[in-house]
């Protein structure tokens, strides 16, 4: 067993941190992450060292530990990363970062080791979004010479942009998500129930090594719903033949690198027409935002061509369309800016060379149902490489 990328594509991410922190005009940081058995804010320690905890029971503090699940890196330019764990004999050759402590105590450790380095002053905390109160609390107490000055997005800034290997590894990953949701849809197409036609998808992504977050799936009279059981992401009921169905397979599919493609179809493989109309308009929303997709290319002129073509189709939204008024998003270790959605956006945002993307869209009929899309994208000189190859129509 040994690291996925090698040393020196470590030392090329924390050279272009420290870069960032300087820009910002920083000269040290504090980079949280929190995995064991979560993986939303596990993504900048796992880029920056390939630490991911196996601890469980984040939250569950005793007096014997506590912030189980958290890690943090100190980043200060011209030195390597100094990680501070909540594991155990944590195997060398699967982090790239020598300097690494475990403790009971996470923010304990990481105080002392902060007022051992005589470290004052205005400091970049990356993670003040999911740190809970309670530990930064602590942290002010344990270690008060320091003013904490919240950089959320240092890291995400830097991890934006795709180095070669990192493409390489996607590429990789769209073929286990492909071979994942098209088991799910064999399995939906051919009247399984959600459970079975899920643990399918969930058989072909870990049996090629990667990993899912949820496989969320509808179908029916709920279908205007993201998925039926929120709990799991599927029932164990079944599509009868005519009902719209729809699936996700999602999470950070290879290497902690997301994919989240969706589908959406009609069982039996011969729809009426107001569900050939819904699926089809809104396959070709997302179809038209890949094609308009261009280094170079405003990110609101982008989103404006969905907002059209979505007021063309109808315009109506169910649960996710609600929840998510977008056209996509990057991703990376997670979602990641920029976020293609007009309320969402920040500031002027152009599309760039070697960034992936989520590029989705939801609609709604009445009387018919709701349908979703997604398919993830390199973008290229050329335009958008295709990672997620499952089909997107069906029939015909």
């Amino acid at each position: 067993m040994r690291m996925y990328f090698p040393q020196e594509e470590y030392e090329s991410r924390w050279a272009r941190v420290h870069e960032e922190l300087e820009r910002r005009g920083h000269e040290l940081a504090v980079v949280f992450g929190r995995s064991a058995g979560t993986y939303e804010r596990s993504g900048d320690i796992l880029y920056l060292t390939n630490f991911y905890s196996t601890h469980s029971g984040a939250e569950a503090d005793t007096p014997l530990w506590q912030a189980r699940g958290f890690a943090a890196a100190i980043m200060r330019p011209g030195e390597e990363p100094a990680l501070h764990t909540d594991e155990a004999d944590t195997p060398r050759d699967l982090v790239a970062a020598d300097r690494l402590e475990w403790h009971w105590d996470v923010i304990e450790g990481l105080a002392a080791a902060l007022r051992e380095a005589g470290v004052e002053g205005r400091v970049a905390l990356v993670g003040s979004e999911f740190l809970p109160v309670k530990h930064y609390r602590r942290l002010e107490q344990l270690a008060p010479a320091i003013e904490w000055v919240p950089e959320d997005d240092l890291v995400e800034t830097v991890r934006r942009v795709k180095s070669e290997r990192e493409l390489a590894c996607y590429r990789e990953g769209g073929e286990i998500v492909t071979a994942g949701l098209d088991a799910l849809f064999d399995g939906l197409l051919a009247g399984r129930t959600e459970a079975e036609a899920a643990g399918a998808a969930a058989k072909e992504v870990i049996s090629r090594g990667g990993a899912y977050h949820m496989i969320p799936v509808s179908h029916g009279d709920r279908i205007r719903y993201f998925c039926r059981n929120p709990l799991t992401g599927y029932s164990l009921e079944a599509p009868q033949e005519g009902d719209l169905v729809r699936g996700w397979v999602y999470g950070p599919i290879w290497q902690g690198y997301w994919l989240d493609p969706g589908r959406t179809t009609v069982r039996g493989l011969r729809p009426d027409d107001g569900q050939r109309e819904l699926v089809e308009k809104c396959a070709a929303i997302v179809d038209a935002v890949i094609e308009a997709i261009r280094p170079g290319v405003p990110v609101r002129d982008v989103i404006a061509l969905g907002d059209r073509m979505t007021e063309q189709a109808g315009g109506q939204k169910d649960q996710a369309g609600e929840m998510w008024p977008l056209y996509g998003h990057g991703v990376g270790q997670f979602w990641e800016q920029p976020w293609l959605g007009a309320e969402i956006l920040e500031g002027v945002e152009h599309f760039e060379e070697n960034m992936v993307m989520g590029v989705e869209a939801f609609l709604a009929h009445d009387g018919v149902g709701s349908a979703g899309f997604e398919q993830n994208v390199i973008v290229t000189a050329d335009g958008a490489e295709l990672l997620t190859k499952t089909p997107m129509i069906f029939w015909d």
